[in-house]
């Protein structure tokens, strides 16, 4: 849900040049969203996502510049790769890809890709960008989206309000950071 949400807040935003989203694990690749994430897309209006799940990989690192977590565990298994990619980065440089498998869960990863470069990718709880675009301080500080799989409709309209709220805080953190850049 979180990226159809950000797909649709992040329309045309200058900043923004590419979004997906993947999970930690494969459980659900190449399944369709589940019904109830697209029926509440749907009640807001956001009818033109379509998405084929599928797992993080190493490359998304290097492809993307944020990878975005819903929730603390996705969070650590994201880190976890990421320093995986910086160490093989390190002992035979960028040209040493692969893939590497990690826990299933629902964490997505959202992208927003900047200046090109040999960089990885951030990782941070979706929920670490606040109101007026302020990053906590610290990587995991922030809300946690709760999987609403297993609850029930209430759950995914609760989800769809915090993945709203932190994609325009997202926003309004790359648009401050880009302001800031520039004035440097």
């Amino acid at each position: 849900m979180a990226e159809g949400v950000f797909r649709n807040v992040a329309a045309s935003h200058p900043l923004i040049n590419e979004i997906d989203s993947a999970g930690t694990g494969a459980y659900h690749a190449g399944e369709d969203p589940d019904s109830r994430t697209m029926s509440t897309l749907r009640r807001h209006n956001i009818r033109n996502y379509n998405h084929a799940a599928r797992k993080v990989t190493k490359q998304d690192f290097l492809d993307f510049d944020y990878l975005l977590a819903m929730d603390k565990y996705n969070l650590r298994d994201l880190l976890d790769v990421r320093e995986s990619v910086l160490a093989s980065m390190n002992k035979s440089g960028p040209a040493s890809r692969g893939t590497k498998g990690t826990r299933a869960a629902t964490a997505a990863s959202l992208a927003a890709s900047g200046e090109a470069g040999a960089k990885v990718a951030e990782v941070r709880l979706f929920g670490d960008f606040g109101t007026g675009g302020v990053l906590h301080e610290r990587v995991g500080g922030g809300e946690v989206v709760q999987d609403p799989y297993y609850g029930g409709v209430n759950g995914f309209e609760e989800v769809y309000q915090q993945v709203t709220r932190f994609s325009k805080s997202f926003l309004e953190y790359l648009e401050k950071n880009q302001s800031s850049e520039s004035e440097n």
